[in-house]
């Protein structure tokens, strides 16, 4: 009886091959649910090649086999009922070749083995929430016996000082640009506490710390404010971008899901992809997707764009905060202020980044995966390597297949453009004409480096078919000299923004004529994406010159929408970007754009059976993702991120 569980768990061929149907991947839990006296199930994959496909296949053998042994199982196939082999090949009406060769054999685990270093991830990651849950108890206890010591009247008065000392510390996160740092500046007093409260360090760490403290000004729907500036309309930027960004990962990551590919040593060939893919009908996805630019939210190329919008606030933001803080410095520029803004920003990203990194490995060691465990092994893998990439900012300059946790590449790059602001400033304020010259230089030299890499590669311009490209990614994608060109132009415009003395717009025709441009940039560049699609088999000059200067012009189009909603030419849209609504959702975007890839490749390694592609199907995957990253994030910014960010030492 046991045996036919454990056959009938075995994975077998379905309809639409020709789709993408390919893999087999059988019933994990059924094959586990075998017993008997002296054996259980013990769920493996076979990797096979027929022909130019590549397919697995789920298979059921006693725990007591080995892997060497299963492999011996199936390459002799001494296993047969019949006519039937252990693993049926693929029939020669969809395969010329009916000659399968094995790649490799993997079983998967009934138990959990975690090791010191995921131990050691978990052990990171309970700390880091347990410190703000105890300063929380600790400063409600403290606070509970100072109503029990002092007068009412005293402590009404206490209670008002210390909201004014730190209910108006808010931060507006975002997955690039330093937030809020004019009014943290402003918040000096959190150091030197008041009459009111002890002025012991410890105390202040503890308010740092405190949920009491790191609570205000998440869920407010008040718009952030700078001196001398309304910053309203990056709010809904930020927030649409997020989304955009969001939507295209919930399509691409069950579709396309290559991240483990480097550790099974597969052939990364376009006919013989669908083996890393967790969906059903990827050739029908494919097909579908690639033609159509209404598909742009859930599109590869296109959705990578508002990662450039990310950067060029970035930029913005960066170059505002540091004058504001010359200003605030006597109009100098010191290399100690320099320090201090690097630090300001390493301390803001680093802390939740790292949480996640931890947080991903301990999901990984002790999570149950189903058939689609390619990602995960590999990641896991990477981390234990290359770890200290990601803690000094620097792996995008990693071969992509060793990024640990690979979607944070963004903050490594973005630290290293933000790095670069303070020099940049330092020309702008030494001479206007060398900072022209130096910055433009920067800009042609980033466009240039994009399309000499694209032409000598023949790299195509976006990245649904590129996945399968390796090129793509480890020379272009996440490096700085192909990337720096938006961040470059959000400098220009963070410095305009906070020097300018007039107005830039003065007559109702000249925002017509800059919205009709802009609108027309952002969707002509979305077109030409489809209309260069796929990998150029030559050298192509199209596609040079694509690459080279759409991420910049898609950055100049942007900066229009802030400039005429600055200028109070926005209308409607300025209107739409500037709602309450937004606020929170920013406040919270840094934690979304780190923690919803980890809801996305949990529900795929936790699949039995491929996920079918569809409209309706994808939509709701992709609210159910939003809905679980909103939750999470707003926990996880009260909880890691915040505390650090309100987190200083005393001042002499």
């Amino acid at each position: 009886m046991q045996f036919s569980v454990m056959y009938d768990s075995f994975g077998k061929m379905g309809s639409n091959v020709d789709g993408g149907s390919v893999n087999r991947p059988g019933l994990l839990q059924q094959c586990r649910s075998a017993q008997s006296l002296t054996f259980s199930g013990q769920y493996c994959q076979v990797f096979l090649m027929q022909g130019t496909i590549q397919y697995f296949v789920g298979i059921c053998v006693p725990d007591s086999c080995h892997e060497e042994e299963v492999q011996t199982l199936v390459l002799y196939d001494t296993f047969k009922y019949g006519h039937m082999s252990l693993i049926p090949p693929l029939p020669a009406i969809l395969v010329n070749e009916s000659t399968q060769e094995v790649i490799m054999i993997h079983c998967l685990s009934k138990t959990v083995n975690p090791d010191a270093a995921d131990i050691t991830c978990l052990f990171v990651c309970c700390v880091m929430i347990a410190i703000p849950l105890a300063a929380t108890l600790v400063s409600a206890t403290i606070r509970w016996q100072r109503n029990r010591a002092i007068m009412p009247s005293i402590e009404s008065t206490c209670l008002n000082h210390n909201l004014n000392l730190y209910g108006t510390m808010k931060t507006n996160s975002s997955t690039s640009g330093e937030i809020n740092v004019s009014q943290m500046e402003d918040s000096d007093t959190i150091n030197r506490g008041s009459s009111c409260f002890p002025q012991s360090r410890v105390f202040q760490c503890l308010q740092a710390f405190s949920l009491q403290t790191t609570s205000r000004g998440i869920v407010s729907t008040s718009s952030t404010r700078l001196p001398e500036g309304d910053y309203s309309s990056l709010n809904g930027i930020r927030v649409l971008s997020l989304l955009w960004i969001m939507c295209g990962h919930s399509a691409q990551f069950p579709v396309i899901n290559n991240l483990g590919t480097s550790r099974l040593h597969l052939l990364i060939q376009e006919e013989t992809f669908s083996i890393v893919s967790s969906a059903d009908n990827y050739k029908d996805w494919k097909k579908t997707v690639e033609r159509s630019p209404l598909y742009v939210f859930s599109f590869s190329g296109p959705v990578f764009l508002a990662v450039d919008t990310f950067l060029l606030l970035g930029g913005l933001l960066s170059a505002r905060s540091l004058l504001v803080s010359i200003q605030r410095a006597e109009d100098k520029l010191s290399p100690s202020l320099v320090m201090g803004y690097l630090f300001r920003r390493f301390k803001r990203i680093q802390p939740l980044h790292l949480f996640v990194m931890c947080l991903t490995v301990g999901l990984i060691s002790v999570i149950h995966w189903g058939p689609y465990w390619f990602p995960f092994i590999d990641n896991l893998m990477d981390c234990k390597t290359y770890w200290w990439g990601n803690l000094l900012l620097i792996s995008n300059l990693l071969p992509v297949h060793e990024i640990c946790v690979p979607w944070t590449w963004y903050l490594s790059l973005d630290f290293q453009c933000y790095a670069t602001t303070p020099l940049l400033v330092y020309f702008y304020r030494m001479n206007r004409c060398a900072f022209t010259v130096v910055a433009g230089g920067l800009l042609l030299m980033t466009m240039l480096a994009s399309s000499v890499v694209t032409g000598l590669l023949r790299l195509p311009v976006f990245q649904p078919s590129t996945l399968t490209s390796e090129n793509y990614v480890l020379y272009y994608y996440v490096k700085p000299h192909t990337r720096y060109g938006p961040f470059l132009i959000g400098i220009f415009t963070g410095i305009y923004l906070t020097c300018k003395k007039g107005q830039l717009l003065k007559h109702k025709w000249q925002a017509v004529l800059g919205w009709l441009c802009c609108l027309s940039v952002l969707v002509g560049l979305v077109g030409m994406a489809y209309v260069l699609r796929g990998n150029p088999v030559h050298p192509s000059v199209p596609h040079a010159l694509y690459q080279g200067l759409h991420r910049p012009v898609w950055a100049l189009a942007i900066t229009w929408i802030i400039l005429a909603c600055e200028e109070g030419y926005g209308g409607l849209i300025h209107s739409a970007l500037s709602l309450g609504l937004w606020v929170p959702l920013a406040n919270i975007s840094f934690a979304c754009y780190l923690v919803h890839p980890v809801f996305i490749l949990l529900y795929i390694g936790l699949q039995e059976t491929p996920i079918h592609y569809s409209d309706i199907n994808f939509m709701y995957l992709f609210l159910g993702h939003v809905v679980l990253t909103i939750a999470t994030s707003f926990v996880l910014t009260m909880l890691v991120e915040k505390p650090y960010v309100l987190l200083k030492w005393n001042r002499k």
